[in-house]
């Protein structure tokens, strides 16, 4: 395994009690080298003392707890200038729920060696979206949606399942992405298109969570629709 770079994970939690101490042990279990960070909202279901009681046992893992929801836009800046503030070659972003299988991560890392930046896709060939129903529909029609509005040539916009190869990022800010919320993953992409980054999309199996709850709120879909709406004008004026 690759452990010559500093490699930095971080998972933003929110109610995660049930997952949080078993992907923490199958991060580490695939990158063993690998430093955590997670950045939990005050979860009353107790998950940062969770993890708080793990860093007794674990080296190289780091709790930022906040005092009150902040939202996922924030967690993810907050973890991109802890990433070049310690000076780390490699940021990879999951989610918390499994959703984003740990055995993943150091095929993203094999490609963090060459590409800025590197996506986990469920759209292109080899990956899959195991959610169901009317949620599988709205993904699906949603990437490509956003896909034939703004023009970019990638299928995969909004998993948060990510690797930023820091050192090849110079020119870029994930703080300068203004969408708030889920939208905020698109507007990652988009940014990194408007600094001509090119995108590396790998094939991800996306699991449906098995355990807590789905914190998506549906006016976020809304908000995506009215975002992307906004930068596909944007772009005549």
């Amino acid at each position: 395994m690759n452990n010559d770079k500093k490699i930095l994970v971080f998972t933003a939690t929110y109610n995660e009690k049930e997952n949080i101490e078993k992907l923490i042990f199958d991060i580490k279990l695939n990158l063993p080298f690998s430093t955590i960070l997670i950045i939990d909202d005050n979860s009353p279901d107790g998950t940062g003392k969770i993890v708080a009681e793990i860093q007794k046992k674990i080296d190289n893992l780091i709790l930022i707890s906040r005092e009150k929801k902040l939202g996922l836009d924030s967690a993810h800046k907050i973890a991109y200038d802890y990433a070049k503030k310690k000076k780390f070659d490699f940021l990879i972003t999951m989610d918390a729920d499994f959703s984003h299988d740990p055995a993943i991560l150091p095929t993203i890392i094999k490609n963090l060696d060459f590409n800025p930046f590197v996506l986990g896709s469920r759209y292109i060939e080899g990956g899959k979206c195991q959610m169901s129903g009317s949620r599988l529909l709205m993904s699906k029609l949603g990437n490509k949606l956003i896909k034939y509005l703004s023009g970019i040539n990638i299928n995969e916009f909004t998993t948060s399942y990510r690797g930023f190869n820091i050192k090849k990022l110079e020119n870029f800010d994930l703080n300068n992405v203004e969408y708030k919320g889920y939208s905020f993953f698109m507007g990652t992409v988009f940014e990194l298109h408007k600094n001509k980054i090119s995108v590396k999309e790998i094939p991800i199996i996306f699991k449906d969570r098995t355990k807590g709850v789905s914190k998506i709120p549906k006016l976020e879909i809304l908000r995506t629709l009215k975002n992307l709406i906004f930068y596909y004008f944007k772009k005549f004026f």
